[in-house]
């Protein structure tokens, strides 16, 4: 049977694959898990995205963190990386997220941050998964004065706020900036934090209503913020997800800059003012081969690690680094938050770009962007990872890193939160590597949806 965890907590679309059931079990046995050790009333703040499904499924998670004696504090529509902070900085036992980041409106998520802010390791996922499939089994649940008690808090946004701006303080007077909240969780946070450094901002798709989220905005959607900025005649324009953990940014020609370039860019700044540790960047697998290029023509070092924003941080725990991150552009800066942080990777940039007093798009330039083709092949869920055991598709692949190899590279992986394989080809010619990626794309769906 498939795991319950994905890379990034239990996804599902809200009310049939993603219960409230399920989320009261997942709060039961999550609570569980994590505050067993604890002699104290362990408690766990708990946030959510903008979506309509958002209140129903927190407040299922509220149950049953109380139904085992843990208490609940809500938070409201919170970006993701503030909920990390925040149990962080609190020394609560837990945070929790609802939310399913860049995917459409219907789907929603929950994953699990420890007390130190990061999100949990496999084996405590499988720990909360075996639980569940048990029943409980061996939990007493508590009654009376020691049941859980849920609080409400509206105000912790604040806090995230003056935290990203005293991380990274700058004066934007007279920056004007266009902000894509992707009707998210970025709506009141990343504009006000702007503001009160001084910028201009003109902030589109910041009216959500819950059922707005993600369409054809944000990070996933950048056509509208292109033509914005160069409209506006902006210096920049940032582009957010829907829980507000990823950042892609447009330059004052209305080109995109992504989580390679931008990673590129302040990555550069930060060794160059001896805040990049051990001159090392961490990135995946699917970071464009520019991006490695760059680093090997600027003495940095990249590290590479398989797709998805937690193995970026286990190993940049491990080596001890202070910046990675996706070309999807979740970065971590690890010396001032545990996750990606879409507000942080803003200002940062901005930051580069005030220090230096160069444009976007001369700061892009450290770094020449390979043609990339990246198809979405859609299968059914339990069985994308199993793609390299039909043999149609595995000679196609071999067939193609044999045509690739040397000036280009062949990379397939299932998606870890939705029910797709991704096909990714880079190359010299980019009408032949999307049309070799886009005829992959279709085999694997043919044969196994």
């Amino acid at each position: 049977m498939a795991r319950m965890f994905g890379t990034d907590g239990v996804r599902g679309v809200a009310g049939t694959e993603l219960t409230i059931e399920l989320a009261m079990k997942l709060g039961q046995a999550g609570a569980y898990v994590l505050t067993k050790e604890k002699a104290h009333q362990p408690t766990i703040i708990v946030g959510c995205d903008t979506r309509i499904s958002g209140g129903m499924l927190a407040n299922a998670l509220m149950a049953g963190i109380c139904s085992v004696g843990a208490n609940a504090v809500y938070m409201g529509v919170m970006p993701t990386p503030a909920i990390a902070y925040l149990t962080k900085k609190h020394k609560v036992e837990a945070g929790v997220v609802i939310s399913a980041s860049h995917n459409p409106m219907e789907f929603n998520g929950i994953k699990f941050f420890n007390g130190e802010g990061y999100k949990l390791s496999d084996e405590l996922e499988d720990e909360i998964e075996l639980l569940m499939k048990n029943n409980m089994q061996g939990v007493n649940f508590p009654t009376g004065t020691a049941v859980g008690k849920v609080k409400y808090r509206t105000d912790a946004r604040e806090e995230y706020i003056n935290h990203a701006i005293q991380a990274v303080p700058m004066n934007l007077e007279g920056t004007k900036i266009v902000v894509d909240c992707a009707e998210g969780a970025a709506y009141y946070t990343s504009v006000e934090a702007l503001k009160e450094l001084g910028a201009s901002v003109v902030a589109i798709h910041n009216n959500p209503d819950g059922t707005n989220i993600n369409a054809n905005c944000g990070s996933t959607h950048m056509a509208e913020l292109q033509a914005r900025v160069v409209y506006e005649k902006a210096r920049i324009g940032l582009a957010f997800d829907g829980d507000a953990d990823r950042l892609l940014a447009v330059d004052e020609n209305g080109e995109v800059v992504d989580g390679d370039q931008i990673m590129a860019i302040i990555g550069n700044h930060m060794r160059d003012n001896g805040k990049l540790k051990k001159d090392t960047i961490v990135a995946t697998i699917m970071s464009n081969l520019g991006f490695f290029l760059m680093g090997e023509r600027n003495g940095l070092t990249i590290e590479q690690t398989k797709v998805g924003d937690r193995y970026v941080l286990e190993r940049m725990k491990e080596i001890g680094a202070s910046l990675g991150g996706e070309q999807s552009g979740h970065i971590i800066f690890l010396d001032e938050n545990t996750t990606g942080d879409g507000l942080l990777s803003a200002l940062h940039l901005l930051q580069v770009m005030v220090d230096t007093g160069k444009s976007l798009s001369e700061l892009a330039g450290i770094m020449e962007v390979l043609p990339q083709a990246l198809v979405n092949a859609k299968v059914a869920n339990h069985k994308k990872e199993k793609y390299m055991e039909y043999p149609v598709i595995a000679e196609a692949i071999g067939r193609l890193e044999k045509a690739f190899a040397g000036e280009g590279r062949v990379l397939i992986r299932p998606s870890g939160t939705e029910p797709l394989v991704r096909v990714m080809i880079e190359g010299k010619d980019k009408q032949v590597i999307r049309a070799e990626a886009e005829k992959l794309a279709m085999l694997i769906q043919d044969v196994m949806f």
